[in-house]
């Protein structure tokens, strides 16, 4: 359990952030940094115990606005773009991270939060990229400058990690879920339970979809996993579902068929899963299962309807 830290955390009004900032928030000094451009992103922010600090990562003054004795950083801040906006990605997503890193330089620890988008494409959707394939060129179709610019971020966060003598740990994030409405395993169970058809690229599509829950209490070993050069881990969890069992599960708890469609995705992997055996090494096992946990934020948006 970190406690007594005083810790950054970016892209702070985000659904990732905010339930990890929540449980940090309980025995440490959060710090919670995006643009915060209206009232109710900074309220969000201030609701889970952390400190809001409006900030523009790339073109704000990051003196003015945060401290630099921040014992972690966790760098969540995340611009997917427009389709073409490739130039704002790279600068964001990789100039941002760059200026974050410098600024915390004396920190003890850097999470980078990269994505499982980076990776070369897969034919085989069982065959999970490891930390050392291959990286780049994959067409992600609902955000086409995700891949190039994580890699961009991923080498500034290298070059820091070698440069400041900042150990930095990246994880290459895999599905997250949990009482959030915008992640991909929440949206597909609204659109089954309000009758929606729920679209693929691929079919199978699997996916080792890690709950918040879990994220939050695998943080302190992820953490702990930093070195200098930067260490890469693949972060999710360690079942294998695919977007098509989730959506029939909704369909169950609902009472409803699931309405699905494949609409494959040229250049686009085939699969969405990662291989967890590094982060098993520095976590141990997940202790979430996935079907229980879906079950309850179902009961929670939905009400139970099925047994």
């Amino acid at each position: 359990m970190i406690k007594n830290a005083k810790i950054l955390v970016t892209g702070a009004s985000g659904e990732v952030a905010l339930p990890l900032m929540r449980f940090l928030a309980k025995d440490n000094e959060v710090w919670g940094a995006a643009r915060l451009a209206d009232e109710a992103s900074r309220a969000k922010v201030e609701a889970t115990g952390a400190r809001p600090a409006p900030v523009d990562i790339v073109e704000g003054d990051l003196a003015a606005a945060l401290p630099d004795d921040f014992t972690y950083v966790l760098h969540l801040a995340w611009y997917r773009g427009g389709q073409g906006d490739f130039n704002g990605a790279v600068t964001i997503n990789g100039e941002g991270t760059g200026r974050v890193l410098h600024h915390c330089r004396k920190a003890k620890a850097a999470l980078v939060m990269s994505s499982g988008a980076i990776y070369a494409p897969k034919e085989d959707p069982w065959d999970f990229p490891k930390e050392e394939d291959a990286i780049g060129g994959a067409n992600v179709p609902w955000a086409l400058t995700s891949g190039v610019s994580k890699i961009a971020q991923e080498t500034a966060a290298r070059f820091c990690a070698r440069e400041f003598g900042l150990p930095v740990v990246i994880t290459r994030l895999n599905t997250v879920y949990g009482n959030g409405s915008r992640f991909l395993p929440v949206i597909n169970m609204d659109a089954v339970a309000q009758g929606r058809e729920v679209t693929a690229r691929w079919d199978p599509m699997p996916h080792c979809p890690i709950h918040t829950d879990e994220m939050a209490d695998q943080l302190e070993a992820i953490l702990g996993a930093a070195s200098t050069p930067a260490n890469i881990v693949n972060w999710g969890g360690d079942e294998s579902v695919t977007l098509q069992d989730w959506c029939r599960m909704a369909g169950e708890f609902a009472g409803v068929e699931a309405k699905l469609k494949c609409e494959p995705s040229p250049n686009s992997t085939h699969t969405a899963g990662s291989d967890q055996t590094k982060r098993r090494s520095i976590t141990g096992p997940s202790k979430v299962k996935f079907a229980d946990a879906y079950r309850k934020i179902f009961d929670a948006r939905h009400g139970a309807k099925a047994g």
